[in-house]
């Protein structure tokens, strides 16, 4: 079937609450990508909001969690990749990037830029070392596949106050023949445990559980099906 349009998530920082995310995304059908910081993937890692502590996972109990999704660079310590220099890029994105493709197997070709940051440098040393698509944290609320997808920008994130008004716009949309529309949603799963808004989650795959001439890709997959990467 050649589907004309697409839906995505992207969740960031490998934490705990992956878990949860990961059971609901499974149940439904649905595909992610997860960008991982390797370097600090432990929970040893940990930070609080809100009085709530949030851990990361630790590697070796990740296991196979994932599997069926795609893991992406984030950054070997989270570190904002504006200003560094070729060594600090070699360190903090290199090793990230041989870092997953040694531990899951398959060299990752996308990335989230961590806090949203990025300079032309970074976007340049990630181009030459086969990053084809990078995530930033700006919202389009619309389904457009991105034209430069190393400075992708999402649809919206997923506590975005127009959440469900897109999701039923991209539902009801007809595409022209020829068409391309992808539906992408970011995000941290740890808002989730914080806001105790699972719920919000459960709503948007139930909305889409049943719509077969919809692909459910991870980035790369829907990135690749449309041409873009």
């Amino acid at each position: 079937m050649k589907y004309q349009k697409a839906i995505t998530f992207s969740y960031d920082d490998g934490i705990e609450s992956d878990r949860k995310l990961v059971e609901i995304l499974n149940r439904y059908g649905m595909k992610c990508t997860f960008n991982l910081n390797t370097g600090i993937q432990s929970r040893e890692s940990c930070f609080e909001i809100e009085g709530k502590e949030i851990c990361r996972m630790d590697q070796e109990t990740i296991g196979d969690l994932y599997a069926g999704h795609e893991i992406a660079v984030h950054g070997l310590t989270h570190r904002a990749p504006v200003d560094m220099t070729e060594e600090e890029m070699d360190q903090e994105f290199l090793t990230d990037i041989d870092n997953i493709t040694r531990i899951y197997g398959q060299k990752p070709v996308g990335m989230a830029y961590a806090y949203g940051a990025y300079d032309q440098a970074a976007v340049d040393y990630l181009q030459r070392h086969g990053i084809k698509y990078g995530r930033t944290v700006e919202a389009t609320h619309g389904f457009a596949v991105p034209e430069n997808p190393i400075l992708l920008k999402a649809t919206c994130h997923h506590d975005d106050e127009q959440l469900f008004e897109l999701a039923q716009q991209f539902l009801e949309s007809e595409p022209a023949p020829g068409e391309q529309q992808l539906f992408y949603i970011w995000g941290h799963s740890y808002e989730y445990y914080v806001k105790d808004n699972w719920d919000r989650l459960e709503k948007l795959c139930r909305m889409f559980a049943d719509r077969r001439d919809i692909f459910r890709g991870t980035n790369r997959e829907c990135l690749e099906m449309f041409g873009a990467i």
